[in-house]
């Protein structure tokens, strides 16, 4: 399973690259507006600093909802830097534009998908990356993993190419359990990746073993 980072903040990009398991990178217009990027070419120059410092896939999100615009804002997009992937959201005009961007060679990571019925219109219309929000989907009293495993079943059935992205997590233990389920890509805050190193016993022996190692100098 590949280690996406869910954020716009350099920094935490940055730590994140620099453990050696980062694949890519997600954002979206509102962690752009967090870190206090606003405007056309801000945006724009941010997206290129991201993708000089990962060597991966970068989805950038457009905020346009018709067809037309989409296709225009998500051309721009993808002439940044060959690693940028196009994020649309999951509408009748997004389904609509994804099928446009794979005939015409952009690669585009289908955001908001909440069913399987979704799953699979963006899986026809071509999308590299479907997102399943599963934090979302937790927050109305469902599990959202089980929507992950769902997603895999079918696309193992029907032989779809598009990696399934689990997104909105919200803690290590989401992870874990996203990869057992068969997820492609987990895209997650620095916080959660960081908490797969954390382990109480780990804590305790590694004090055991330097206490030990200070008795035999």
């Amino acid at each position: 399973m590949k280690f996406f980072i869910d954020t716009a903040n350099l920094a935490q990009i940055k730590e994140a690259n620099e453990l050696g398991i980062l694949d890519g990178v997600t954002t979206n217009p509102s962690l752009m507006a967090k870190e206090g990027v606003r405007g056309h070419d801000a945006i724009v120059n941010h997206y290129r600093t991201i993708c000089e410092m990962v060597d991966g896939d970068i989805s950038a999100e457009v905020v346009s909802t018709v067809f037309k615009d989409i296709v225009e804002e998500g051309k721009k997009l993808a002439a940044i830097h060959p690693n940028i992937v196009v994020k649309v959201p999951m509408i009748k005009d997004g389904v609509k534009a994804m099928k446009w961007f794979t005939d015409n060679g952009i690669r585009t990571n289908c955001t908001l998908c909440f069913s399987a019925g979704q799953a699979i219109l963006a899986a026809k219309a071509g999308a590299a990356y479907i997102s399943p929000f599963i934090g979302r989907i937790d927050d109305s009293g469902w599990d959202g993993v089980l929507l992950i495993e769902e997603i895999v079943k079918i696309y193992k059935v029907q032989g779809y190419k598009t990696e399934i992205l689990a997104a909105s997590i919200r803690s290590p233990n989401h992870i874990i359990r996203c990869a057992a389920a068969g997820a492609h890509v987990c895209t997650s805050p620095l916080e959660s990746i960081l908490g797969l190193l954390k382990h109480p016993l780990t804590d305790i022996g590694l004090a055991k073993f330097l206490e030990d190692a200070k008795k035999s100098v």
